[in-house]
């Protein structure tokens, strides 16, 4: 894909500093807009799937059972995540980041619309719930390559002194695309009953095409990543440039295999806790006595600040380091789950926002807002979007994929209502694991890698 943008150089090569700001604001906000519309395709599913599926494409079961088969189409979504991250992120370390988010986008929001379209079981029988399955199979895949894209394009665009910063700007279109997903499933959750059931639930699906269209557009303008060009231009004119080229997975593996080890470890944690709020708290907050308006709109609004903690998290991480501020996510975590169910648990629609706040935007942020760069710094430039991709959706397999079906599973076994002790002693021992893999990684934030290294871990090169 040719690239429109002009770039203007000094005549030692050198780009011009104002070009190169300019065109690393258009990235950083190109990612951000670029993974909202992600996020808001891939977790409308997610609300979707708690308050409207069960019944549409699983009525003629028992509701419990058609809510844990909603769930597991929910799940195969992250499980197609691990392939879809090989996939792109092969291509992406082979041919650049650009061309390869401008494939996701575009596949993601094709199949938001086809969502909307999708006729019910009473329609269709079987083949509804069949069919559901395989586009949200679809969806995983395309999101598996974009979060690891649009990440590395708004690192790589950054100083070295903000990267924690930059990536995180990107990563925080997740909570960006949760706010409009929840909003506008919200609006339309106030129509009649009747009516939100037939045709209300559909038009946030068909809303998609609209954003798809506007974040191509963004997309299309954004220069290449600079740090991809140059060890790219590196490798071609290194006599031994075919020692380095080659398989991306192939030399992932042979040079960083303990770091995706870790860096799985590090994300359980924050991502457990993000699907748990934005599906089966969900479920849980409606089968209490909130109403699905109000539990959506206190989602909403908890969402709007964690759009902000986490790029507040990744800027002290810039400051005083990846390691110590997730590692105070994790002891954070440990601690405040407890009372962040009991919040929820009140009978107060208030009260149940004060304790999303409590979920989203303090103890998921902190751990969440520092890991695009914590994540990515771990790999050179030219196996860092199949290692960022690979270890990322890993974790978004292990970590969040099953929550909704584990959540349930533990209400149950806690006698159901508002028994949610075993649910908050499993995320604090994933606390603990999570602490466990940021512990033994090494530093990454340039400032401070020297520093505070482990076991006389240093930070190897990123080129």
């Amino acid at each position: 894909m040719s690239n429109p943008t002009s770039q203007t150089h000094f005549g030692d090569g050198m780009k011009d500093p104002h070009q190169q700001r300019k065109e690393s604001r258009r990235a950083i906000i190109s990612s951000y807009l670029g993974s909202t519309v992600e996020y808001y395709d891939f977790l409308l599913y997610g609300s979707a799937a708690s308050l409207v599926f069960p019944t549409l494409f699983f009525g003629d079961l028992d509701p419990a059972l058609g809510l844990i088969l909603s769930f597991l189409t929910l799940a195969a979504g992250y499980v197609a995540r691990p392939v879809g991250g090989l996939l792109f992120g092969h291509f992406g370390d082979k041919i650049g980041r650009k061309q390869i988010l401008f494939i996701t986008l575009m596949v993601m929001g094709g199949v938001s619309v086809v969502i909307g379209l999708l006729p019910t079981y009473q329609t269709i029988g079987i083949a509804a719930p069949i069919a559901l399955v395989l586009l949200r199979v679809i969806q995983g895949l395309a999101v598996g390559g974009e979060w690891a894209g649009a990440t590395l394009m708004a690192m790589e665009h950054s100083g070295k002194k903000s990267k924690g910063l930059g990536a995180s700007i990107a990563v925080s279109g997740g909570p960006s695309g949760a706010v409009l997903a929840t909003m506008v499933l919200g609006l339309f959750s106030l129509l009649p009953e009747a009516q939100f059931m037939s045709w209300g639930w559909r038009i946030p699906f068909l809303l998609s095409a609209i954003l798809v269209i506007i974040g191509l557009y963004l997309r299309y303008s954004v220069t290449e990543s600079p740090e991809f060009e140059e060890a790219k231009a590196a490798e071609e004119a290194s006599p031994e440039s075919s020692v380095h080229t080659g398989i991306p997975l192939v030399r992932l593996f042979r040079e960083s295999s303990s770091d995706i080890s870790l860096g799985v470890l590090a994300g359980l944690a924050p991502l457990f806790i993000q699907s748990l709020l934005a599906t089966f708290v969900l479920t849980y907050a409606v089968s209490i006595g909130h109403s699905r308006s109000d539990a959506l709109l206190m989602l909403t609004l908890a969402n709007v600040l964690h759009i902000f903690t986490i790029p507040l998290m990744a800027l002290l991480s810039d400051r005083f380091g990846r390691r110590p501020v997730m590692l105070a996510g994790a002891l954070v975590g440990c601690i405040m789950i407890w009372p962040m169910f009991a919040l929820i648990s009140h009978g107060s629609p208030w009260m149940m926002l004060i304790g999303f706040i409590v979920g989203n935007p303090l103890i998921q942020a902190v751990m969440y807002g520092p890991m695009g760069a914590f994540i990515s710094e771990k790999f050179t430039t030219r196996t860092r979007y199949t290692g960022l991709s690979l270890t990322y959706q890993l974790t978004a397999v292990l970590g969040a994929g099953f929550t909704p079906l584990i959540a349930q599973a533990l209400l149950g076994l806690g006698g159901g209502g508002t028994n949610t002790q075993y649910i908050s002693m499993l995320f604090s021992l994933l606390c603990l694991i999570s602490a466990v893999g940021v512990y033994w990684s090494r530093e990454t934030a340039p400032s401070r890698a020297s520093q505070t290294a482990p076991l006389g871990k240093v930070s190897r090169s990123t080129n």
